[in-house]
């Protein structure tokens, strides 16, 4: 079971480095084109709020109560059963999802000012950002619908994931990159309103999306005509489990909604800067953490069905490890190298060392809690595996809540900066509540053999902290240096910073490949 695990972690890692690196790619391209201005801020918010339902009605919390249902049910029913329960699945989210993306459409202007407040305000007294709110609620429109293909995308990687096939779902987000690179670089600079270009990419974007998954669906007798079912057993048992984790597994999604509220009454960039620090951020959270998360939700469902309690726990012990062995190097190598890092992938065209700056303070704030955004993927599917979403709903709850104090607490003296931290902060104190709970229900504990292993990762991150810090050059030769000696330089610094991890790692008898060999959790 491990080495199946860890071959679809490999596979979902790869297929998400693929798609990382392309999301990189676009935001350099995107930040070339419009740097941290107002025309940034506005794309930044119309394309986020889509988003954000997304989590809600497709990858989140949908996928945290479809897949243990779905599971059960290709265990223990028929396939005409299963094929019945995807059918009415697919008719009831659609419906729903359906009216939410007409009422998002109609309704932009109210969302506009539902989510940013400030630029609402200035429209009211003809100040100086209400451009901003008619622009984002001209941009909704056209982004909205990106929620109505996304949703679906969704739900057919979920039940291709249950069926073993990562590799399709890890993929797909590909298609939304190459989208809008293809719509930045020839129908943006066309236009009097680039970001109106922009918005154009992520709708095509999202319309590829889910058309490519159609053809594995056919081939996997998984195409099944959409029905209303609400009252189908099948979708009770998912839309019951949904409802409470609509609200736990998007807490941190909530958390950055506010913040961009928040952000609207800040100085002009804000948003901006915020964003690019949290794409950063996300490359090794998909990369590492979403990926870990997604293999281990169905091989979980399945040990707790067929009432496996050891492998359950030897399960989630694997992936905290894994989380720990790839997590700690990766915050701490954001955190060090924040600044040369913005530099080499978005400083140029309208991006300028300025926008550096401001963008490292927040990259550093949410850096700082990376590896706590990475438990939480982990620790929640021990929950939702054993179709319990109530308790994550109510640590999710107290997070959330937790952050909007901490908002106001630090966004005064900090401004953009004090958000970002306490985000960071509302994520360690989900992830310890969650992990408490897991404890205290004699679900999962970590094991003696995990404690020595973090103390050995502390050791060995340090060592790879001290050399960084130590050989990394100051901003002003950075400066002085052309993009081709930035790049190769930080390069240098990521592969030198890796071998001394992995060295030290090896000195201290840690062999990171025999991770499917530890001891199962007593």
């Amino acid at each position: 079971m491990s080495k199946k695990l860890i071959r679809s972690g490999v596979i979902v890692s790869a297929m998400t480095l693929i798609s990382r690196v392309l999301g990189l790619v676009r935001d350099v391209v995107i930040a070339n084109l419009m740097g941290a201005g107002s025309s940034a801020d506005v794309f930044f918010f119309a394309n986020k709020i889509p988003n954000f339902l997304r989590r809600l009605f497709a990858e989140g919390a949908f996928a945290q109560a479809f897949v243990p249902v779905l599971t059960e049910y290709q265990e223990k029913h028929t396939p005409e059963e299963t094929r019945e329960l995807i059918g009415k699945v697919a008719g009831t989210l659609g419906g729903l999802v359906t009216l939410v993306t007409l009422f998002g459409v109609l309704g932009s202007p109210i969302l506009a000012a539902l989510f940013g407040g400030g630029w609402f305000l200035d429209w009211l007294n003809d100040g100086p950002n209400a451009e901003k709110f008619e622009l984002a609620s001209l941009m909704l429109k056209i982004t909205f619908p990106y929620l109505w293909f996304i949703t679906f995308t969704a739900l057919a990687g979920s039940i291709l994931n249950t069926r073993g096939r990562f590799a399709v779902s890890a993929f797909t987000p590909v298609f939304l990159n190459i989208s809008i690179i293809a719509f930045a670089l020839y129908v943006s600079p066309t236009m009097e309103s680039p970001e109106i270009g922009l918005a154009w990419g992520v709708f095509v974007g999202g319309l590829v999306q889910f058309i490519f998954q159609i053809p594995f669906l056919i081939q996997d007798r998984a195409l099944v005509k959409p029905s209303w079912g609400w009252h189908h057993p099948g979708v009770v048992k998912i839309r019951t489990l949904m409802i409470p984790a609509l609200f736990g597994v998007s807490v941190s999604q909530i958390n950055l909604l506010f913040d961009t509220f928040i952000a609207s009454f800040l100085m002009t960039g804000s948003i901006s800067w915020l964003y690019y620090a949290d794409r950063l951020l996300e490359f090794p959270l998909g990369l590492f953490g979403i990926a870990i998360a997604t293999v281990i939700l169905p091989a979980l469902s399945k040990k707790h069905i067929n009432a496996e309690g050891e492998g359950f726990r030897h399960t989630m012990d694997w992936g905290v490890k894994a989380i720990l062995l790839l997590g700690m190097p990766a915050m701490f190598g954001l955190i060090l190298l924040a600044q040369p890092m913005l530099m080499v992938l978005f400083m140029r065209g309208a991006f300028s060392i300025t926008d550096v700056e401001m963008a490292s303070y927040s990259l550093v704030a949410y850096g700082a809690g990376l590896l706590s955004f990475m438990m939480i993927k982990v620790l929640a599917p021990g929950y939702y595996s054993r179709q319990d979403t109530k308790t994550p709903v109510k640590f999710g709850i107290i997070a959330m809540v937790t952050n909007m104090f901490f908002n106001l607490i630090f966004a005064i003296p900090f401004g953009y900066v004090g958000l970002a931290i306490a985000t960071s902060m509302s994520a360690l104190l989900n992830a310890g509540l969650l992990y408490r709970g897991l404890h205290k229900a004699g679900v999962y504990q970590v094991s003696r053999s995990t404690l020595i292993f973090t103390f050995k990762i502390i050791v060995a991150t340090a060592v790879m902290s001290g050399l960084l810090f130590y050989f990394s050059p100051d901003q002003s030769q950075w400066l002085s240096w052309n993009i081709g000696h930035r790049m190769l330089m930080l390069i240098t610094l990521i592969i030198a910073g890796a071998i001394s991890y992995l060295m030290t790692l090896l000195l201290l008898g840690v062999r990171p490949w025999k991770i499917k060999k530890a001891p199962v959790s007593r």
